[in-house]
């Protein structure tokens, strides 16, 4: 019997998805448990597979195009099996349970206005000329992407000659040798880019962050210098320990060790009440191509500097590859986010909520400072602001954390 495949929840925070890229085409046989499609989400591109087995006779959803939970992706039967979209689909909704958080029922799926043309990963990739004007993803290998950013070539006016219309280097240097073949881009010629799920979601989050939380900002200084020192002696036993560290490792083991003593701070807002968590989950932003992603350090205040070293280089390896799980991105009670490495100084960022505070993380710059006998000398400082709620957090409960913070920062021992 025919059965219908609709857009799965793959996140905790997903209200939408879109297909990445379908691993089945119409007339091709699936097994229960194989890959069948590449999920767009709010937080990384995941693989879907079948819970069905026969031949797929039927793909609804173009790759690409958002749609909303439940949607109907495709319909898997027997071969030439004859089926009613309509029968399948309410008795798709039948089967929809309802929403424990709220008890309500999920969106239930409804019937396609009209159905696309099947998408296939081994179909003849169209001309170029039609992937500009769908804005379609093309395939390209990282030297041509590279070399068409160096030349100023939009790379989906070219036409691939690699496996399945890939576009390779020789197809740029065709181009930019002058001989006949797809025109190259002008100079400052406008582009729209479609924006992705993850994209889609953290517009909405922040946008409920900065509306709903009333924000104040708290700026702090410290002196790296001890804590650079410890740094160079940890990593010089890299090669024993497998493990480098980085001072944003530092930073977190440090704001961790301050949560502990100021419990106030690892806090959330619950309406009706204050949440104080019991555990030190420490979020950390990476930014990726698609946008940016938190995955949780988990008991950070229970880790050593190595622990912490380890799991976020394995988080943000995780994160590049695509591969975070929902455990990964679960429970975090405040974010560092870390623009130090790109030569920023300060800056600003926004609550992720539920959380009441994110620590805004500069470079370390050498620079002129007044010490306790009035004598002006030259220190390695970051700067170090932090974005409250004011809803949980007073300007002095944030003024106590950061103090807590700086002489963790200043004096590591003062940890033990």
């Amino acid at each position: 019997m025919a059965q219908l495949i609709i857009m799965p929840k793959l996140s905790d925070t997903m209200e939408e998805g879109a297909v990445a890229n379908w691993l089945k085409k119409e007339g091709d046989s699936i097994e229960e448990g194989q890959d069948l499609v590449e999920i767009e989400t709010d937080k990384a591109t995941m693989t879907y597979s079948s819970f069905a087995e026969g031949v797929i006779l039927k793909i609804l959803l173009a790759p690409h195009k958002a749609a909303p939970l439940n949607a109907p992706m495709c319909v898997i039967g027997k071969k030439d099996e004859t089926y009613n979209l309509d029968e399948l689909i309410q008795k798709a909704a039948a089967n929809i349970k309802p929403d424990k958080k709220s008890g309500d029922k999920k969106p239930a799926p409804t019937k396609p206005a009209v159905s696309p043309p099947a998408a296939s990963s081994s179909a003849h990739t169209p001309p170029a000329d039609a992937r500009v004007a769908s804005n379609e993803r093309v395939k390209a290998s990282p030297l041509a992407k590279k070399m068409a950013a160096d030349k100023g070539i939009n790379i989906a006016t070219i036409s691939g000659s690699g496996p399945s219309g890939r576009v390779i280097a020789k197809d740029l240097e065709t181009v930019s040798s002058g001989a006949s073949g797809p025109r190259a881009v002008r100079s400052g010629e406008d582009r729209v880019i479609a924006n992705t799920m993850m994209r889609k979601t953290i517009a909405k989050r922040l946008l409920a962050g900065k509306n709903e939380a009333p924000h104040f900002y708290l700026t702090v200084s410290a002196d790296m210098s001890r804590m650079n020192d410890w740094r160079v002696r940890l990593n010089k036993e890299a090669d024993k320990t497998g493990v480098k560290v980085s001072v944003n490792d530092l930073v977190t083991l440090s704001v961790a060790k301050a949560l502990v003593k100021h419990r106030e701070i690892n806090a959330s807002w619950q309406g009706d009440s204050i949440l104080e968590y019991g555990n030190v989950h420490v979020a950390m932003a990476v930014a990726l191509p698609t946008g940016l992603v938190t995955p949780v350090i988990r008991f950070t205040d229970q880790l050593n500097i190595r622990e912490i070293a380890k799991q976020s280089k394995e988080l943000a390896g995780k994160a590049k590859d695509g591969k975070l799980s929902n455990e990964d991105y679960a429970g975090g009670t405040i974010t560092i986010s870390n623009l130090g490495m790109f030569g920023i100084e300060e800056f600003t960022a926004i609550i992720n909520p539920p959380q009441a505070s994110i620590l805004a993380v500069g470079a370390t710059i050498l620079t002129p400072f007044v010490d306790a006998k009035g004598l002006v000398v030259v220190q390695p400082r970051m700067k170090i602001t932090m974005s409250c709620d004011h809803r949980v957090i007073d300007g002095v409960m944030g003024a106590q954390f950061l103090q807590t913070l700086v002489s963790y920062l200043e004096e590591p021992l003062n940890m033990l």
